[in-house]
């Protein structure tokens, strides 16, 4: 259980910076510009949000690959 708590904090914060990223490129790229006083925290709360679920997603993917690829180094018969 802490191997998954510690790989979805540190998915979280790559998630975060990702989806960050791309709100303000959408932000800065649109004419949208003139109201960034006003969209940039909107962003920044969103993706604060938005970036749980998607980490809570990804880290028990993880965590199984990572099983799956070590059972199978036990498994493979050595020469």
């Amino acid at each position: 259980m802490r191997l998954r708590i510690m790989l979805t904090l540190l998915i979280y914060l790559i998630v975060q910076g990702v989806l960050f990223g791309i709100g303000m490129v959408i932000v800065m790229a649109t004419p949208l510009e003139e109201q960034a006083e006003v969209f940039v925290p909107w962003v920044v709360g969103l993706t604060f949000i938005i970036a749980v679920p998607v980490a809570l997603g990804i880290a028990p993917r993880m965590e199984a690959w990572r099983e799956l690829r070590s059972r199978r180094r036990t498994e493979e018969p050595r020469i």
